[in-house]
């Protein structure tokens, strides 16, 4: 299991914003909008909600070497730039939304930097490790001919996923999948990802 902490599109979904009071927005999974979208005067809020992505591996496939994907617990299929089905319905591909905007009052000067912050394993209750590296994405996104975020896998520690223009609204949908390579004890492994947005 994996805990997540919570103008028209154009291609790679990457589009800009009127220059204005210095501000960063990042919503994984559920997040809040209130007032309707951002693009007709939406205003982002604090989101507690923490999702998940998991995956529960038959006993005859452990180990097989086989990739399966993993469900969630988000329901978020609307962008909340506009209000458009960016994501297909988590509950059949486990796409979760991963978005937000870097604004300031210019339009010169350094971009935000987009990353994940993972463990090098997952972890169970009596002590036995999967390596993080086992979970990989797929990123896409209804319309989305160029995925913003790239398709990856997390590596055990910080990595950069996307660099975020001054101005710009970015989003993109990520469908996990599990590498089954490695034979374990039954239980139930966890780690959480840490998705950051910062600016200079």
């Amino acid at each position: 299991m994996l805990q997540f902490f919570g103008l028209p599109a154009a291609d790679a979904y990457t589009v800009g914003i009127t220059p204005g009071t210095r501000a960063l927005f990042l919503q994984v999974g559920a997040g809040t909008m209130t007032g309707g979208s951002f693009n007709s005067g939406g205003v982002p809020g604090n989101n507690t909600s923490v999702n998940t992505a998991s995956v529960t591996i038959p006993a005859g496939q452990l180990g097989m070497g086989n990739t399966l994907q993993m469900t969630t617990n988000s329901a978020v299929t609307a962008s909340p730039w506009d209000n458009f089905a960016f994501c297909t319905s988590p509950a059949t591909t486990g796409q979760v939304y991963v978005g937000g905007f870097y604004r300031v009052p210019g339009s010169s000067g350094a971009a935000a930097t987009l990353s994940v912050t993972t463990p090098p394993n997952l972890t169970s209750s009596s002590g036995e490790t999967i390596p993080f590296n086992r979970i990989s994405w797929t990123s896409s996104g209804n319309s989305d001919n160029t995925p913003t975020i790239p398709s990856g896998a997390f590596v055990g520690s910080a990595q950069t996923l996307l660099s975020v223009a001054r101005n710009s609204w970015f989003e993109s949908c990520l469908a996990f999948s599990y590498l089954n390579t490695q034979l374990v004890p039954a239980g139930t492994f966890t780690g959480t990802a840490t998705f950051t947005l910062t600016a200079p």
